[in-house]
């Protein structure tokens, strides 16, 4: 599962301003709305905020993967924000969350959602891997962290 292929240079950023879960999940859902023509970006919110009601989807350690099944989704999207100053998101630790990978795929695309989220859960369990995305400075090189974990990764688990 290359994770890179998920996103796009408009789909990733820096954030300094952000302050609340709320605010972030509609700067995250506005970005992930541009690649999709059929969706506003009111409706990802409202699907990212529905499975935020079951529990939260912050991971601890600083990272949460707010994620969604769409219908009108065609194939997996992401987006990924840096903030500058974590945010409180109902994390297990309750640690402020700092790292967010947005994610939506297909309303029928169970197996390949359960393989992204499971690439994603390794992928912000590497201690080196954060310690590089919270050292990049732009999204530019956020993605390009993405990408060297992506080569690095290995690609026989799911």
């Amino acid at each position: 599962m290359n994770i890179a292929q998920l996103l796009s240079p408009e789909r990733v950023s820096r954030a300094s301003e952000i302050s609340s879960k709320k605010r972030v999940l509609e700067v995250l859902s506005e970005m992930l709305a541009g690649s999709q023509p059929n969706l506003s970006g009111t409706e990802i919110f409202d699907s990212l905020i529905a499975r935020e009601r079951l529990g939260s989807t912050g991971l601890g350690h600083g990272v949460a993967i707010p994620h969604g099944r769409m219908a009108g989704v065609e194939h997996a999207v992401a987006a990924l924000i840096k903030l500058d100053r974590g945010v409180d998101y109902d994390a297990p630790d309750r640690e402020p969350v700092d790292l967010l990978f947005a994610l939506l795929v297909p309303q029928e695309s169970t197996d390949e959602h359960l393989q992204i989220l499971a690439t994603l859960a390794r992928m912000f369990a590497d201690p080196a891997a954060l310690a590089s995305l919270r050292s990049a400075d732009d999204g530019e090189a956020l993605l390009a962290e993405i990408r060297r974990w992506d080569n690095g990764a290995d690609k026989g688990s799911p």
